[in-house]
């Protein structure tokens, strides 16, 4: 990974109890994503059709650095501190550098 766009595909699993409160995290942390930092081009919360609980993030950054950066804001860390609070599993994290198309 390197100059290239990076994409992150992060899933998560919450219980009927956690999700609302969870996806108001989620919300929180890509609304000040996109505003705050530059290099976030596009943070989306999903939930899939059929899967009550599970929610996925689908964050598009300039480059890895962008993302390193995200790690460290304040807003960040409020979904971190929640993620834990609520003990929400996380799936899966993927980190993909996009090929096409360019830039």
């Amino acid at each position: 990974m390197d100059a290239r766009p990076l994409t992150i595909i992060a899933e998560f699993e919450t219980t009927a109890e956690t999700h609302d409160k969870f996806l108001e995290i989620c919300a929180h942390d890509s609304a000040h994503s996109v505003a705050d930092e530059p290099g976030c081009h596009c943070f989306d919360v999903l939930v899939p059709d059929g899967e009550a609980n599970r929610v996925i993030l689908h964050e598009v950054y300039a480059d890895r650095a962008a993302f390193d950066t995200h790690m460290t804001t304040p807003h960040y860390k409020v979904f971190a501190d929640g993620l834990a609070a609520l003990n929400i599993r996380t799936v899966a994290v993927r980190m993909l550098a996009r090929y096409a198309p360019p830039g």
